[in-house]
């Protein structure tokens, strides 16, 4: 099924494809995504399925308020606040440390998951509707990711269950992804993108 994000019918469709632990695809400020239930196991291997990936690259968590994410990781940091408060909604992926039970075994990330709020207000509206959401590029893994809809289900097909149609992304520079030191005082940097070292830099201390 595919139709328009604004379409309440096909987000009724997403979210009961959603508590079936289906694969739902929908757009980011970035690329073209496919998101789960990250607290549902066989959801999260539905998602990996259609990826053809392994939980060794578990996908980061979209989140639609700055609520979720405490839920996920009651314990942030006032540095990893600043970050919220000053990037949030944007392009900046933050791992942090969590105890909360996911649909995967967060040892082999060392109890961390990888937390993002998109600047996409459909998408926000869809979050708020359905929760967070685990959700990575919508392509398969090696292919190009999908800007539209279209492109998406050109590539994954019936795999995915439901997809939400809002037109072409913004494709562009991908989230820069931090990382907290354990200390939760000063961040690590990953993958540099869209917000640049200096803009961190001038918030939180950035450690090489």
């Amino acid at each position: 099924m595919i139709g328009p994000i604004t379409d309440p019918d096909i987000r009724a469709a997403a979210r009961a494809a959603l508590a079936r632990d289906e694969v739902i695809c929908l757009p980011t400020d970035t690329v073209y995504g496919v998101g789960v239930d990250p607290y549902r196991a066989p959801a999260v291997q539905n998602l990996l399925r259609v990826k053809r990936r392994t939980i060794a690259k578990p996908p980061p968590i979209l989140v639609g308020k700055i609520d979720d994410a405490r839920a996920l990781c009651p314990q942030l940091s006032p540095a990893a606040l600043d970050l919220i408060q000053e990037f949030w909604p944007g392009a900046l992926t933050i791992v942090l440390p969590t105890d909360v039970k996911l649909g995967w075994d967060l040892s082999e990330m060392g109890g961390t998951i990888a937390l993002r709020m998109p600047n996409s207000p459909a998408t926000l509206e869809l979050l708020a509707e359905t929760g967070p959401l685990a959700v990575t590029s919508a392509n398969l893994t090696e292919h190009d990711p999908a800007t539209s809809a279209q492109a998406a289900q050109a590539q994954l097909g019936d795999a995915v269950s439901v997809y939400l149609d809002a037109g072409e992304s913004g494709g562009g520079v991908p989230s820069t992804i931090v990382r907290l030191t354990a200390d939760g005082a000063a961040v690590q940097i990953l993958r540099h993108g869209a917000i640049s070292a200096a803009q961190i830099a001038a918030l939180v201390k950035v450690q090489p």
